[in-house]
């Protein structure tokens, strides 16, 4: 298995407390730089206005495969959870897209620390992404 870096977020968050528990929580604004090798890929993304933005947790720990939601008592499995902490640290995270320059998009809502590497970006699409 083979990942490509896309790019890069830049965001208020440099240590994983300082970040909030869930994107939506916050109106912090963050960039999503995508790298010139794949800038042909942002090609007619204005169309969206909401993204989900898959990116690589790599300060998270991924030894653990249960750990204790906030607000509860007991350990869960991390497949039923929302952990950073997990085997594979791949984080998805709902943004809204404030505004895009060039091959950097201005977002609010996403809860990545400073310095993570995007893998990808699709777009929310209300009628496939909703049950």
């Amino acid at each position: 298995m083979k990942l490509n870096q896309i790019g890069v977020i830049k965001s208020p968050y440099k240590i994983r407390t300082d970040a909030p528990r869930q994107g939506r929580y916050s109106e912090d604004i963050s960039e999503i730089i995508v790298f010139e090798d794949y800038s042909d890929g942002l090609d007619s993304i204005e169309r969206h206005g909401y993204l989900l933005i898959l990116y690589w947790q790599d300060k998270a720990e991924r030894d653990k495969l249960k750990a204790t939601p906030t607000g509860e008592l007991k350990e869960k499995g991390v497949f039923s959870i929302r952990s950073p902490a997990r085997p594979n640290p791949i984080a998805l995270c709902l943004v809204k897209v404030l505004k895009i320059e060039n091959n950097t998009i201005f977002v609010k809502w996403l809860d990545a620390l400073d310095g993570s590497p995007l893998l990808d970006i699709k777009p929310f699409i209300k009628e496939l992404d909703c049950v």
